[in-house]
């Protein structure tokens, strides 16, 4: 009996089942509609202006939709952003971990993505080009079951970017580099900031703790320096979340190891040979210009005497001399000259 009415139940329900699927497409739509309309009234989302006729990206107090609602909107620091097609086209972007640096990067995204698809966004205000794509290199994971390495992973997911971002895209990429060695990962990060700014140019947001790459907005047009600031205070770190223009050189990274809950052995280990690298460096440095001064200064003395041995030789009378007296001067002549190593 329960059988034949499940089977009677489902014939009927088979001859409706196209207005049923198109039922529950309107209404799954119509869910997300409301969804994002109760979330833009709530929280305060405004109407972006976007079109194809803007050419530069500018967000004022932008918010990520979800982390604000995680840690209180009291307590979530909004930040501006602004990528143009000239002179800040390529944001290099500094700042200890924990400051910030990952969600200044999604909610941007995020800002775009919802802006385009027609929702309401979280800012107090949005201009915005329509991008043809968001590429996005954030986070780190491996592929074990066809084994390829973090790094690898990595290295293809740039590798996509770079070979399909064009000047209308947005590209926001997180540590590159860090997979490696600190050399070779400096060294790819450079490449890669160079190489889209010079054949992608694509708007970029770049997060790195390689400091070095700060360099490149002084050379390179387009690129511009922004870090997000930290405070320190009684041999701890106050995060304070703002995105500021400026590069950094601290990472704080042993104060956020502090902070994680290191044991304090490990702590005041890892300052001691911090303080022994750090030393270590300068001392090199400074070792390798005091031998290049003294290098310097032998070739100088050299000199001096060569100067001399030619003057000896201009003043000799060949005229008024001996074949004896002659041989004489020449052996002394050399002995001055293997003297002066200046054959060696």
């Amino acid at each position: 009996m329960e059988i034949e009415i499940f089977n009677n139940l489902k014939s009927f329900v088979a001859k409706y089942i196209e207005e049923i699927q198109q039922s529950a497409l309107s209404l799954a739509e119509l869910d997300a509609l409301c969804s994002l309309g109760e979330a833009a009234a709530i929280y305060n989302y405004v109407k972006p202006n976007i079109s194809k006729d803007i050419k530069a990206i500018k967000i004022v107090k932008g918010r990520h939709p979800v982390v604000e609602q995680a840690v209180g909107e009291e307590n979530f620091v909004p930040n501006d952003l602004e990528l143009n097609s000239e002179d800040q086209r390529i944001i290099i972007l500094t700042g200890p971990n924990m400051s910030g640096k990952s969600t200044y990067l999604r909610q941007n995204a995020l800002i775009c993505i919802m802006a385009q698809m027609g929702s309401l966004v979280p800012a107090e205000s949005a201009e915005l080009p329509i991008v043809d794509k968001i590429f996005t290199r954030i986070g780190a994971s491996d592929d074990i079951a066809t084994g390829q390495s973090t790094f690898l992973v990595e290295m293809n997911e740039v590798s996509n970017i770079i070979n399909n971002a064009t000047s209308q895209s947005l590209v926001l990429l997180d540590e590159v580099g860090r997979g490696t060695s600190t050399y070779d990962g400096l060294s790819l990060a450079w490449a890669i900031v160079e190489y889209i700014a010079n054949k992608n140019k694509s708007k970029t947001l770049f997060a790195t703790h390689y400091h070095e790459l700060t360099a490149l907005e002084n050379y390179l047009p387009g690129v511009k320096n922004f870090n997000v600031t930290a405070q320190e205070k009684d041999d701890g770190i106050v995060f304070l979340h703002k995105v500021v223009p400026g590069g950094t050189d601290k990472s704080y990274g042993i104060q956020v190891a502090r902070l994680a809950g290191l044991p304090q052995e490990i702590i005041r280990r890892a300052e001691e040979i911090l303080m022994q690298l750090e030393e270590k460096s300068f001392n090199t440095n400074a070792l390798e210009i005091s031998e290049k001064k003294k290098d310097l200064d032998i070739k100088e003395d050299r000199w001096k005497d060569v100067k001399k041995l030619l003057e000896e030789i201009e003043k000799l009378d060949l005229l008024n001399i001996t074949p004896l007296q002659a041989i004489s001067t020449l052996d002394e002549l050399q002995k001055k000259v293997r003297s002066l190593k200046v054959l060696g």
